[in-house]
């Protein structure tokens, strides 16, 4: 199954594991390389040194291609990328924040490099900074995602149309038919997020994982847009998020309401009332948790059935 992105990254499959913060660690970027996709270890949650130990043990769980998420809010990113370098990852996808910043560094080091944006002015500016390709995530995503607010459907043949490096999808994607349809509106391959918290191989906990399953149509929401936009489980802490809006919230009174270590609590350490659930809205089609393995031969025959049926249509 060779296209642009499997040449890019040197994979089987046009399937990335998105780097999802409490949720990607080696166990879960091995898992997923092994099996031909692209795993992401989930920078964003881990200490440098921590970092370090989740790129030895991934190289030595794989021989295969894996990368590193990078979110740009990240304090102390500037030790995180020396890591990256230092042990040669070869791929990096950062996001939150202006790709101009680390771009030309991680280039000149040999790395390859992709951004998320939620836009085609944040993908155009992509492209200027020289990235590699571009991860256009919709609405539908969990984690942060756009102010916009606007849907996979409607952001990949709007970033295709005007960008020419690789485009990958993001938002709403857990099966081979929405990875065809996607692929379809002018992407090149897709990230997968939700669906691989929901794996045995995922750092999430338990709960959260089964909190995922359980999920159903319009169990999650997209709030705290003052902070930075993110897709929540309806739960205690949501709650509390929309009455502090009604009352009339500032944005630092949020912030404190938020306090530290918030989503740690909900998706690692398994607090389900109290924790921040970030999740997408296609949790309402997860109903198992199974290896990742599992996932991404079941999105590839799904992927081949849906081709088989466009024929007939």
């Amino acid at each position: 199954m060779q296209n642009k992105i499997t040449s890019l990254f040197g994979i089987e499959y046009p399937i990335i594991q998105a780097g999802m913060i409490w949720a990607s660690g080696w166990r879960l970027a091995s898992a997923v390389s092994n099996a031909g996709g692209l795993g992401l270890i989930g920078a964003g949650s881990m200490y440098p040194e921590v970092l370090r130990e989740h790129i030895q043990k991934c190289q030595q769980a794989t021989e295969k291609p894996f990368g590193v998420n990078v979110p740009m809010l990240y304090p102390d990113i500037d030790k995180l990328m020396e890591i990256i370098v230092e042990l040669k990852v070869k791929i990096v996808f950062t996001s939150a924040g202006n790709p101009r910043t680390w771009t030309s560094y991680l280039k000149e080091n040999g790395v390859t490099v992709v951004h998320v944006v939620s836009s085609v002015k944040f993908a155009l500016k992509a492209q200027e900074a020289g990235v590699d390709a571009v991860v256009a995530e919709g609405f539908e995503a969990g984690g942060h995602n756009g102010r916009d607010e606007t849907t996979t459907l409607t952001l990949i043949p709007a970033v295709h149309e005007k960008i020419n490096i690789p485009l990958i999808a993001a938002g709403g994607i857990a099966t081979g038919s929405a990875m065809l349809a996607v692929m379809i509106l002018g992407a090149d391959g897709v990230q997968v997020g939700s669906r691989f918290v929901a794996s045995e191989e995922a750092s999430s906990h338990q709960l959260f994982k089964e909190k995922v399953v359980e999920a159903g149509e319009g169990d999650t929401h997209l709030t705290l847009k003052e902070l930075a936009p993110v897709r929540l489980l309806k739960n205690k802490f949501y709650n509390d998020v929309q009455a502090a809006y009604e009352q009339g919230y500032g944005v630092e009174e949020l912030k404190d309401l938020l306090g530290r270590a918030r989503a740690k609590r909900g998706m690692f350490e398994g607090d389900m009332e109290e924790g921040e659930l970030e999740i997408g809205q296609v949790s309402a089609l997860i109903h198992d948790i199974k290896p990742a393995a599992e996932i991404i031969a079941d999105m590839i025959q799904e992927f081949r059935e849906a081709q088989d049926k466009l024929p007939h249509l």
